[in-house]
């Protein structure tokens, strides 16, 4: 006979591995990308809206 609960526990381990996975390439991501350099192709461009109330 199957041991179910054996089973769910292996299969949640498994689940909690891959998020730390996922949540570490999350996190190394963000990091490089906050060290990287600025890209000069982008800018901000503020846009006053004439229709809009004043709040």
């Amino acid at each position: 006979m199957l041991d179910y609960r054996k089973m769910y526990f292996q299969l949640a381990a498994k689940v909690a591995d891959a998020m730390d996975i996922l949540l570490k390439a999350l996190q190394e991501g963000e990091a490089d990308f906050m060290d990287a350099e600025p890209f000069p192709g982008f800018k901000v461009v503020a846009i006053k809206d004439d229709d809009r109330d004043s709040e």
